[in-house]
């Protein structure tokens, strides 16, 4: 019809924000909405016989990590997961009540540790540097005996900065404190293998790496003490309440299985169009800057900041062109205040409010680039000249 948007953007480049769902996903998934709709914890075999499909997608987020089927919980999203590892590490651990996290880590750490605090709890958040990157020493000093858990992201959504979550796993070890990782942002774009990275706990979100919205996935080390955050029946071996989701848990995992297959082509030709639409930037808009490092960070996340601007201008004028972008997370999407992830890096309000996320994924092409490299100096410009 004239004068309707088209329900999918032409080009979307917001995909730390949300991914659209695989056609493979979505074909795996159906049967379980059309025909195979009964509740896997009922004791007749129409439901009962969905146990094994659930397995194999147990095993298919296990194989994601790395890690045993038996060490996956299926939660409804990447929040539920990092609040239920830091729930669980302070109800199995009475006698201690201090966790340690950064100034640059999801609102849904920040905020459940925020809440913490009024109970009660003390959290020490660490600062980052310029470039977003953690001081490992001052990590380590900020532990405690007290200390039940260290929390750290290990990709920022925002900048696409690394932290090395090996040596953190290996820190908190050796000072007798539990680790948790917020993954989120890490399938298809960085191998993940859990026996490698030493930590206790790692948070995943489905709907990142190209599956729906509303499943996620927590990975608990195997004898890990681990007390349920959500209460009532005893679905996911007594960990999580709550009836299972099926259609979106077989979706979670045939993603998984994408995940690992599609590895290389993130690190490579999704790599080398995020180099390309940053460089053109960079050099063909004056008052351009990166906001991070070049590396390490995600090969599809660049932060670009705008002088004498605010992003809000570009993104209503990126939107009518048909191009998805964002000024940072979308859970602060349309919030007044600036980054905190980039005011944690230096970045004054001006410059954080002036800094645009572009997040490109395995749907992206070269058109794209090229199409957003032709509007953006224009778009500057006008905006500039207002």
């Amino acid at each position: 019809m004239d004068g309707v948007k088209p329900s999918v953007p032409l080009h979307y480049l917001d995909n730390n924000a949300t991914t659209r769902v695989a056609p493979e996903v979505l074909e795996a998934m159906l049967p379980y909405l059309r025909e195979h709709w009964g509740n896997p914890s009922s004791s007749y075999a129409f439901g009962h016989n969905l146990t094994q499909p659930l397995s194999e997608a147990r095993e298919k987020a296990a194989a994601l990590l790395n890690a045993d089927p038996r060490e996956i919980i299926f939660t409804s999203c990447g929040t539920e997961s990092s609040n239920a590892a830091i729930h669980s590490t302070l109800a199995t651990q009475p006698g201690k009540r201090h966790v340690v996290t950064t100034s640059v880590e999801h609102s849904a750490n920040l905020k459940f540790c925020s809440s913490l605090q009024k109970q009660g709890c003390e959290i020490t958040i660490l600062p980052v540097d310029e470039d977003g990157a953690l001081d490992l020493d001052r990590l380590e000093a900020a532990i405690r005996p007290d200390t039940a858990l260290v929390s750290v992201m290990w990709a920022n959504n925002e900048t696409g900065v690394l932290f090395p979550i090996a040596e953190v796993a290996a820190i908190c070890a050796r000072k007798g404190a539990l680790c948790h990782t917020d993954a989120v942002q890490a399938p298809s774009k960085l191998k993940i293998d859990v026996k490698e990275l030493g930590v206790d706990f790692l948070s995943l979100s489905a709907h990142k790496f190209y599956a729906p919205k509303g499943i996620g996935v927590l990975y608990v080390k195997r004898h890990t003490k681990f007390e349920s955050y959500l209460l009532g029946g005893s679905q996911e071996l007594g960990r999580r309440a709550g009836t299972e989701n099926v259609p979106y848990i077989i979706g979670c995992g045939r993603a998984a299985e994408l995940a690992l297959a599609r590895l290389e082509e993130q690190n490579t030709r999704v790599r080398a169009l995020r180099d390309k639409l940053e460089q053109g930037i960079l050099t063909n808009i004056p008052g351009t800057t990166r906001n991070g490092p070049e590396e390490p960070r995600l090969p599809n996340t660049t932060n670009i900041a705008f002088e004498d601007i605010e992003a809000e201008g570009i993104l209503l004028l990126l939107d009518r062109a048909g191009i998805c972008a964002s000024s940072g997370s979308a859970c602060h999407a349309g919030s007044l205040d600036p980054s905190h992830v980039l005011t944690a890096m230096g970045l004054s309000a001006a410059r954080a409010r002036g800094s645009v996320r572009f997040s490109l994924g395995i749907y992206n092409t070269q058109e794209d680039v090229d199409y957003t490299l032709e509007c953006l100096p224009d778009i500057v410009r006008k905006l500039r000249a207002v």
